[in-house]
């Protein structure tokens, strides 16, 4: 589903203006990133949570030439899914 999609199924649903639906939805997820680049987590009941991972340092093969380069530790944002979620998509 894409943006426009789900602005239409929130403009459907809701019963709201297309441009109030768009305005929600991307303060919804510019409020939940901007929460993610403070290190904080955002858990939604029966939806699930958005965290921050770390990965660590390691090496890897560069697939061109075959040598071993060094991948730095990185962040990355994670999606955990609550159980309702799960069992309701199973």
């Amino acid at each position: 589903m894409t943006k426009a999609e789900l602005v239409d199924k929130l403009t459907e649903k809701g019963k709201i203006t297309k441009k109030l639906a768009t305005e929600a939805i991307e303060l919804v997820f510019s409020t939940i990133g901007e929460s993610l680049v403070n290190g904080e987590e955002i858990s939604v009941p029966g939806f699930g949570k958005f965290s921050i991972v770390v990965r660590k340092a390691r090496t890897g093969l560069n697939p061109q030439n075959k040598q071993k380069i060094n991948i730095p530790e990185t962040k990355a944002a994670k999606f955990s899914a609550s159980k309702s979620l799960k069992e309701s998509i199973k």
